[in-house]
């Protein structure tokens, strides 16, 4: 996606139009809030830091949020098939590409600096929950429970699935997300909402943006299962299923 911001933009005026930049901007410390009337180019070079590099990190973020946005709005019009595939795509991997590099992130963060926050151990362990949570429920997703359901839809048949029923692992998939939920909860309440401490590293605030991002994610995640996908899924399979009998 290619947008009509310039590099004598105000810093200000990237983040008014795309609020997810402001992630950007805090990785290399320009200021956008006090000082975020001045131009994009101006504010890289107080900074000492390269604008073309900046430049294509935000064109990046952008990109990346217009494609969220739009997977978002379209789920309700996607086929099952259609559903299973953009979670995998979308969502399952983000989150294989995500989460070995939140557990480097954690491991170090709370080997360093667990000794002066007390929280942050709690934050691990809770972050390791949900890392061994979420591993396996994507596996089962891809394997079990999202073939089943492509198999319903194209054959508009319920065959004899090992599980019995569909609604056997959509509520086993829901009891997971539940789990997954209270993990990202602990998370966000061990970390006071994923507030930097003072003195802080860039480390640690990489740590608490990449999590804070995992939860967004995650709630997007659930919310087309939950509320989408599951819904339908066991709507069709009893409907062709009450077919079959009459």
């Amino acid at each position: 996606m290619t947008t009509a911001l310039q590099l004598t933009d105000s810093v200000g005026a990237w983040v008014t139009e795309y609020p997810a930049t402001s992630r950007v901007f805090e990785q290399h410390r320009i200021d956008y809030c006090c000082d975020g009337g001045r131009p994009l180019i101006e504010a890289c070079a107080k900074g000492a830091v390269d604008v073309q590099t900046v430049l294509g990190e935000l064109n990046d973020v952008i990109s990346k949020a217009a494609l969220e946005d739009a997977a978002d709005k379209n789920v309700s019009s996607m086929s099952l098939t259609e559903l299973c595939d953009s979670i995998v795509a979308t969502h399952h991997e983000y989150l294989k590409r995500e989460l070995p590099r939140l557990t480097q992130l954690v491991d170090k963060v709370v080997r360093v600096h667990g000794g002066d926050h007390e929280w942050l151990p709690r934050l691990g362990t809770s972050f390791l929950q949900l890392r061994d949570e979420l591993n396996p429920h994507m596996l089962k997703e891809e394997q079990i429970l999202f073939p089943a359901l492509r198999t319903i839809e194209q054959s508009q048949e319920v065959p004899a699935f090992p599980f019995g029923s569909v609604d056997n692992p959509i509520h086993m998939m829901e009891h997971e997300h539940d789990v997954a939920g209270q993990a990202l909860k602990a998370i966000r309440e061990a970390s006071s909402d994923f507030t930097l401490p003072d003195g802080g590293c860039n480390t640690f605030r990489a740590m608490l943006d990449g999590l804070r991002e995992l939860e967004g994610d995650l709630h997007r995640h659930i919310h087309k299962e939950n509320n989408v996908l599951f819904p339908r899924a066991s709507k069709l399979a009893a409907e062709l299923s009450g077919a079959a009998t009459v």
